[in-house]
């Protein structure tokens, strides 16, 4: 996430709502308002040169009055970014995914509270109540209990869909039912899927049919080999050697109702429409809008305006909150560490909305650009230095979900040496994560683990503890794997720090 991680998402709700600083008296946006902010717009995003590449649309009283491109699609190249370059959504898929959801409600067969386990049998949580209680709106707003961000970390080593939602079974609840907000990829991911079993369709063919043909969104796909495919698209840049590269390649397959989604601004402005005129498109009901409108809905809290003391919520796949004059607010970002951001922002009562898409890692530019236009909209200036502001919140490493833990690239003053190799080598194993075997290779141990069988060099740092380099979306650097040996000389079991956040990264060594 695809990842805005809960103690980061609720600081980064909180700036995407400080748009009450400026109160003025104008009910109404009017056309020439938009027309000035769109100028501003366009100098504004002329003059930026902090991505690679983005694009922009607005859309106002259902046109779509703004489309544009700016940099390139990739720097190994000089091919600019249009309108109709396709970009990775990141989780600016769930509230596209909302959609998709809300009209499979409006067509009756289920409703926003179906129970996943009577739709999907096979889904379990770790608790039998919750697996027979928890529904399709639990799980979009984020109250499962299921801790934040659970099962991306299996992603990363390789497992499909069906099996990390399988293993969440296994994953012990961070909070009571429906007492706590925390972000998740998966459970949002089980609640898309159980509600497209509904009516048998697998949840990708179902975004098609429910929602992109409907529409006209043929740039638009929530299958990777979609994007692959592509000859017009923005790949990923990170951060090397302080110069944007492209680097990695983020399939986001197995979780695509909550990040999978690829489309282009020109697309995105239809369904930007279709929101924004409560499910209807060209004249034509798309959506059944009583459940549309279900979306928007407060559900969860998620913390509070520290401008006005207002609260922010998450609604069903969308930020929701109100400004000072009791305007309606929906946003989210989108972000995905190997490199893309992405953010929406819609004020249905002034039928306006706009959408930034990039392909560099999050650094706060869509959401400064999105915002700033808000504010250009509404009061005719920023209110705040909106890019500034993002920059330092995305700085901040929880907002990413980045937690290194303790700094393994700092030489321990006095290191034990380590016990003989088969002191550690061996099979380990746990429900969640499932095996990993240690063994020696070339004169040094590696870890193995996964579907994939992914290995991974360790390197031995003070007597039972190693280190070895994180891959993936949630990479976090070196992080440390320690063993504790017992009585006999072999090692009883083995903790994965980066694997350990919720206590589910200890292994215990499987008897021979």
């Amino acid at each position: 996430m695809n990842r805005l991680k809960h103690a980061g998402f609720a600081a980064l709700a909180l700036l995407l709502t400080m748009l009450g600083a400026a109160a003025q008296e104008r009910p109404h946006v009017t056309a020439e308002q938009v027309d000035k902010a769109l100028d501003a717009l366009d100098a504004l995003a002329a003059k930026q040169n902090a991505v690679p590449g983005f694009a922009i649309a607005v859309v106002f009283q259902d046109k779509a009055i703004y489309a544009k491109g700016f940099g390139v699609r990739d720097v190994n190249g000089k091919a600019p970014v249009t309108a109709d370059t396709v970009f990775q959504l990141a989780s600016v898929s769930k509230p596209i995914g909302a959609t998709v959801v809300a009209a499979f409600v409006g067509d009756g067969k289920i409703t926003w509270d179906s129970r996943l386990n009577e739709l999907d049998p096979i889904f379990v949580m770790f608790d039998p109540w919750v697996t027979h209680e928890v529904t399709i709106r639990d799980m979009y707003a984020h109250r499962s209990g299921l801790p934040d961000h659970a099962g991306d970390l299996l992603e990363d080593l390789g497992f499909t869909r069906a099996e990390i939602l399988r293993r969440l079974r296994y994953q012990h609840p961070d909070s009571s039912f429906r007492s706590h907000y925390a972000y998740t990829n998966f459970g949002l991911t089980a609640a898309a899927v159980a509600a497209a079993k509904a009516y048998g369709m697998e949840w990708e063919t179902a975004s098609e049919e429910k929602l992109y043909k409907p529409l006209g969104m043929t740039s638009t796909s929530s299958r990777h080999s979609d994007f692959v495919g592509r000859a017009n698209k923005a790949l990923g840049h990170v951060v090397v050697s302080g110069k944007w590269a492209q680097k990695f390649r983020r399939d986001p397959d197995t979780e695509a109702p909550a990040g999978g989604v690829s489309s282009s601004v020109n697309d995105l402005t239809k369904w930007m429409r279709l929101e924004l005129a409560n499910g209807k498109f060209e004249g034509k009901t798309i959506v059944d809008e009583k459940a549309l409108l279900e979306a928007r809905r407060p559900h969860m809290l998620t913390g509070y305006n520290p401008f006005t003391g207002m609260p922010t919520s998450y609604g069903l796949g969308w930020n929701v909150s109100y400004d000072d004059h009791g305007r309606l607010h929906l946003n989210h970002s989108g972000a995905f560490d190997l490199g893309a951001a992405a953010y929406v922002h819609l004020l249905p009562g002034e039928q306006l909305g706009i959408v930034v898409l990039t392909n560099a890692y999050p650094i706060g530019f869509a959401e400064g650009l999105g915002t700033t236009f808000v504010d250009l909209a509404l009061y005719g200036r920023s209110t705040q230095d909106w890019f500034a502001l993002f920059k330092k919140v995305f700085s901040n490493p929880a907002v990413l979900g980045l937690t290194p833990g303790f700094d393994y690239t700092k030489t321990p003053a006095s290191p034990a040496a380590a016990l003989k190799p088969e002191t550690y080598t061996g099979t380990y194993q746990n429900d969640f994560f499932g095996e990993i075997s240690v063994s020696e290779q070339g004169g040094a141990l590696a870890m193995i683990i996964g579907p994939r069988n992914k290995s991974f060099p360790m390197q031995h740092y003070d007597r039972d503890t190693f280190t070895y380099q994180t891959e993936g979306e949630n990479a976090v650097g070196l992080s440390g794997v320690t063993f504790t040996v017992g009585a006999d000389g072999k090692a009883t079991e083995m903790t994965v720090e980066n694997l350990n956040i919720r206590g589910e990264g200890t292994f215990k060594r499987r008897p021979r």
